[in-house]
């Protein structure tokens, strides 16, 4: 890999983590609320806490690049799956934003996926 895809890499592991890093620790503010919220999509409001660290633990993993490759297929699924029961509405323009928007993610973190974290990040580390 040239040292240009390695920097690439880093930067695209900083963009896609930031997302997921920044959503965990806001979701921390209320947690009751965001719970609500869940169960309104038919998923149990118990799973509340799983998800935040999910959310959190995973974009520092990509952030560190550590077990990119199956963290980042993880994060994929998430997107495209929540993007799929809170922003699938034909009818509104604003949530099918938001659903392609976390079709893009997921897309993004395929790619991750195939591609790897690079040299700069632990997996690369390990290599």
């Amino acid at each position: 890999m040239t040292h240009q895809t390695n920097i690439a890499l880093l930067i695209a592991r900083v963009f896609l983590a930031l997302l997921f890093i920044m959503a965990g620790l806001g979701k921390l503010a209320n947690v009751e609320g965001f719970a609500g919220f869940m169960a309104s999509g038919g998923i149990p409001a118990f799973l509340a806490w799983p998800v935040i660290l999910f959310e959190i633990l995973g974009g520092l993993a990509i952030l560190a690049g550590f077990m990119t490759r199956p963290v980042a297929l993880a994060l994929g699924a998430f997107c495209l799956v929540s993007g799929l029961l809170y922003h699938f509405d034909p009818a509104d323009q604003a949530q099918m934003t938001n659903f392609l928007k976390n079709v893009a993610l997921t897309g993004g973190y395929i790619a991750l996926a195939i591609a790897g974290a690079g040299k700069f990040s632990l997996d690369g580390r390990k290599a």
